[in-house]
């Protein structure tokens, strides 16, 4: 059997997607499972235990009729037997159709994407985002609750993190760490992800008054180097760690005690790993981005600006006060 599943978005929807394939994998253990993804999410599946190959395609980019057409050639060529699709576009339901795959899954909602699908689900945005994405397995009859999520980071980036620890000069005993920048993406889109260095450097100064000892870590991406820049001018003890992939990250943030990010891709890791994450969040509810669970909370500004949390609020998360 061959499954192939387009998932549009960036890692983070990667990471949200892998326990829909993760139980594909379980329901079809021999089954070659592929993915259709973004270029800039690719790296994503580093850390995925599911997924046999991926394929780029750039779902957001104007593709013109020969992008099109080369995807479709691929699919086909591929013959698959089960495809899977994350968007609500009609073209890409009319594209599955033309790649003639039997059995052709998606989301119920737009008229005219449905009659190129085979099997519809209903749509339910307001849960969590990886227990929507597994819904579209009830097409394929499979009612069971979504797994957690979980990933599997290659033995030689684990290495890795255990050298950079010992680089930066952290004990066994544990570091909090810091994800404070956004991605390219987002910014061009003007969401605001980041939340402002004067706010984190109250909050790292409380940090270390009270625990003077506790090491802390910020996570410097290719985007980041403006904020990480910045923040560590104002905290100079602050230490500084640049993974170079999306494995070598999930590694660094296993070894922390503790995560306190925005709303991102290393927050979905941290759920993976269930590593204790402290998130902020703009406009988006928590409850869409992360599971219940004591482990993983979320706080959203009360505009819809990410600015505007005080940092005592998320201080008082952390101490319990």
């Amino acid at each position: 059997m061959r499954i192939v599943a387009l998932v549009p978005g960036g890692i983070g929807d990667q990471i949200l997607f892998f326990p829909t394939l993760d139980d594909l994998k379980r329901t079809y253990p021999d089954a070659q499972i592929d993915v259709v993804v973004e270029p800039r999410a690719k790296g994503a599946y580093r850390v995925c235990k599911s997924a046999d190959e991926t394929i780029p395609f750039d779902f957001k980019d104007r593709n013109s009729p020969a992008d099109w057409a080369n995807l479709l050639g691929v699919i086909r060529d591929r013959y698959y037997d089960i495809a899977l699709s994350l968007g609500q576009r009609w073209g890409v339901g009319f594209l599955l159709w033309l790649t003639g795959t039997p059995i052709r899954i998606g989301y119920a909602g737009n008229a005219a994407g449905q009659l190129f699908l085979t099997n519809t689900v209903s749509l339910k945005p307001e849960q969590y985002a990886a227990s929507m994405y597994h819904d579209l397995l009830q097409g394929l009859g499979i009612n069971t609750p979504s797994p957690e999520l979980s990933i599997n980071i290659p033995k030689r980036d684990l290495e890795w993190a255990e050298t950079e620890q010992k680089r930066l000069g952290i004990p066994g005993s544990g570091y909090v760490l810091i994800h404070g920048g956004s991605s390219e993406l987002a910014q061009t889109k003007g969401i605001e992800k980041i939340y402002p260095v004067e706010k984190w450097q109250e909050i790292v100064q409380d940090f270390q008054q009270r625990q003077p000892d506790l090491p802390l870590v910020v996570v410097q991406g290719p985007d980041d180097q403006e904020f990480v820049l910045a923040l560590t001018k104002a905290c100079p003890n602050l230490k500084v760690t640049t993974p170079a992939d999306v494995g070598r990250l999930a590694a660094i943030i296993a070894g922390a005690n503790l995560l306190l990010c925005t709303d991102s891709a290393p927050m979905h890791l941290a759920v993976a790993l269930k590593v204790y994450t402290l998130a902020l969040f703009g406009p988006t509810d928590p409850a869409k981005l992360l599971p219940a669970s004591d482990k993983f909370l979320g706080i959203k500004s009360p505009t819809g600006n990410i600015a505007d949390i005080d940092p005592q609020t998320v201080l008082k998360q952390v101490w319990g006060g």
